[in-house]
Parts: structure tokens; C-alpha cells; sequence
């Protein structure tokens, strides 16, 4: 059953693959036009995902700032604690510390994560709008050279078509003339078929005169 399914799936997957082949044999700049909007998807997503990545950086510098601030509050009200001999107070503080740096240590670790992962996001994000740029500017020389394939096509079936109509003419006209000629003609024989024949006529009258 999986064996069939698997037979299936990579028919229809073929045949696909065929059809978009098929289309992008015909028209190359509507599949290039779709690919560019599918890599424009694909740029957003990285824009949408980097904004969240800076305002997570924000966030987490805020946390990070406010830990190391109470870090070093705590820190100075347990010396003072110390001095003025308050262990409990002196014990307190300094437990308040530790939580508040480690806290702190942690967000500046998290913090630092997030940086360089914002940088690398950077540097692809840049590396798309170049290769979009490229891309964009790669279609406008592919639509212009499309753009000349379609006007030769166009100029060389116009020119075909108005040959054939030419010469279709000029045999339309021919084939008038031989008409009309044909028509002259047999009224030129129908009209001097009379004077024929009477000069016929007259001829063999004037033979039997000269026989008596």
C-alpha cells in the first residue's frame, strides 16, 4: 500500500513538475515574475522576523539593565548592612544580589545571543534586497529581449501574411483579366460572325456569276 501511494505521489509530482516546465518554456517572464513574488514573500518574513528580534533585544536589554541596577543596589545596602553590623539584613541583601546578578548575567548572555543573531539576520536580509535588486533588473532584460522576440514574430507574420495577400490579389486579378478577355473575345467573334458570313455569302454568289 505505501509502495502505491508512494508510485502515486511521485506520478502526480512529475506530471506537475511537467506542466510548470511546460509553462515556463512558453512564458519565461510570467514564471520568473512568480518566482519574484514568491522571494518577496519569503524577504517579508525575514523583515517580520528580524523587527521581532529587535524588539526582543530591547526587552531583554531593559531586563538586563534593570537586573544589573538592583544588582548593585543590593550590593551596596548589604556593605552598608555589614558595617552597621545587621547580619540579617547584611544576609538578605547579599541573597538579593545573587539572584539580581545572576539575572543580569543571564539577560547580558541572552542579550549578547540575540546581537549576534540580529547581525547574521542583517546580513542575509542585505544579501536578498542585492540578489532581489539583481533579480529585478535580470527580468527587465529578459521582458526587453521578450519584447523583441514578439516584435520580430509580429513584423514577420505581418509581412507573410501581407505577401500571401499580395500575391492571392495579383492571381484574383489575374484570373479577372482572363475572364474578362474571354468575354471580349467571344463578343468580338459573335460580332463579326455576321460580316463573316456574308462576305462568305457575297464571295459564292459572285463565283456561280462568273461560272454562267
Amino acid at each position: 500500500m505505501t509502495n502505491l501511494l508512494s508510485r502515486i505521489k511521485n506520478s502526480i509530482l512529475a506530471d506537475l513538475h511537467q506542466v510548470l516546465d511546460e509553462k515556463e518554456e512558453k512564458n519565461p517572464v510570467a514564471t520568473l515574475n512568480q518566482f519574484l513574488r514568491e522571494a518577496e514573500q519569503e524577504k517579508e518574513k525575514v523583515k517580520r522576523t528580524l523587527e521581532r528580534q529587535y524588539r526582543l533585544k530591547d526587552e531583554i536589554t531593559k531586563e538586563y539593565l534593570e537586573a544589573k541596577e538592583l544588582a548593585e543596589k543590593r550590593l551596596e545596602q548589604a556593605k552598608i548592612a555589614e558595617k552597621a553590623n545587621e547580619p540579617e539584613l547584611y544576609k538578605f541583601a547579599m541573597r538579593e544580589y545573587e539572584h539580581y546578578q545572576a539575572r543580569k548575567e543571564r539577560m547580558e548572555e541572552t542579550r549578547q545571543t540575540i546581537i549576534r543573531q540580529i547581525d547574521e539576520m542583517e546580513r542575509k536580509y542585505a544579501e536578498m534586497n542585492h540578489k532581489m535588486k539583481d533579480m529585478y533588473l535580470k527580468r527587465m532584460e529578459l521582458m526587453g529581449r521578450e519584447n523583441v522576440i514578439k516584435a520580430n514574430y509580429q513584423m514577420n507574420k505581418v509581412f507573410k501574411e501581407g505577401m500571401e495577400k499580395s500575391f492571392n490579389r495579383f492571381d484574383e486579378i489575374e484570373r479577372y483579366i482572363d475572364r474578362i478577355e474571354q468575354r471580349i473575345n467571344q463578343a468580338y467573334y459573335e460580332s463579326t460572325f455576321d460580316e463573316k458570313i456574308n462576305r462568305l455569302k457575297r464571295k459564292l454568289e459572285q463565283e456561280n456569276a462568273e461560272n454562267e
